[in-house]
């Protein structure tokens, strides 16, 4: 008997650069949203529950527009929400005067380090990873070892908006296909038939379009959460200075990378040929749409999605 897997969803963005609450944008034929097709892959997969990482003020349109639509669709579903608060910081510390950004990826993930009890899955709410990879993940984590995780990664070339700038965790990896080292870079752009970061410095720094990327699609166990409160406390130590502190963020991918490199986890790349499609800019929904369309016609999907 396989045992119970989690799916933690990071839905805290503000969605600074898309202009408003994205994750509830209607992307299928149906009114479907982009996370409804994550949920349904995450449950073909074998997930039997949802851990939603919202800020407070969007519970009610999240419990509305998602929650309670998933528990009647789907009734052996467990969903659960936890909150990214601002203030959720260890012992000794405070927020800064003036911050009003989230601290970012990472401590998203830490905010559900109270409820969750099995192995579990993150991905982002905001993208499509393909069905390929929740069972990618959901196989790993039967098998899955204490401080040994995973990550699914897709060619960079085909993760980039072709409206704007994008934030990629590019990586690095051993011969036996374990990740090294990933590094956020966080303005890149199609540049010809090669992909550009433009850098804190003003430099460029150009890439191939091969490289595989962390799109925050991972496969932990409970385990991993005292590393991440570790890293977040030195995290805070380091960067909050005035001239960091309203602005800086605590990135999961460079966690990851930061714990491999000292030799306390390894993480397993996990390859897939499944398209990705994210809503980072407004001009993306019509591709996005675009996008799961052909899927359902290719019939990954039916239409429509849920029954009710």
């Amino acid at each position: 008997m396989n045992s119970p897997m989690t799916l933690i969803v990071l839905a805290a963005g503000m969605g600074s650069r898309y202009g408003g609450l994205k994750q509830l944008d209607p992307v299928g034929p149906c009114g479907e949203i982009l996370l409804d097709y994550s949920v349904y892959d995450a449950l073909r997969a074998g997930f039997s529950e949802i851990i939603f990482v919202i800020r407070k003020e969007i519970e009610e349109p999240f419990r509305k527009m998602i929650g309670e639509r998933y528990k009647k669709a789907f009734p052996q579903l467990e969903v659960k929400y936890v909150f990214q608060k601002m203030d959720d910081l260890p012992q000794g510390f405070k927020v800064p005067e003036g911050r009003t950004k989230p601290w970012g990826t990472g401590h998203a993930l830490l905010s559900a380090r109270h409820v969750i009890k099995t192995p579990f899955a993150v991905i982002n709410a905001d993208d499509y990873y393909g069905s390929s990879g929740y069972q990618l993940l959901a196989n790993f984590l039967q098998e899955a070892r204490p401080a040994h995780y995973a990550m699914v990664g897709y060619q960079l070339k085909n993760t980039l908006s072709p409206f704007g700038a994008v934030s990629r965790g590019v990586t690095k990896s051993t011969a036996e296909g374990f990740l090294k080292s990933i590094t956020e870079q966080t303005e890149l752009r199609a540049s010809g038939e090669r992909v550009v970061a433009k850098q804190a410095t003003g430099e460029e720094l150009f890439f191939t379009g091969e490289e595989l990327v962390s799109l925050n699609f991972w496969a932990f166990l409970p385990d991993f959460f005292p590393h991440l409160e570790k890293l977040f406390e030195e995290f805070l130590n380091d960067s909050l200075k005035p001239e960091q502190e309203t602005r800086a963020e605590f990135y999961l991918p460079s966690a990851v990378s930061h714990l491999i490199a000292e030799k306390k986890i390894s993480v397993k790349i996990l390859p897939t040929e499944d398209p990705w499609f994210g809503l980072t800019h407004p001009s993306d929904l019509p591709q996005v749409k675009a996008g799961l369309q052909e899927r359902i016609e290719a019939r990954y999907y039916p239409s429509p999605l849920f029954k009710n």
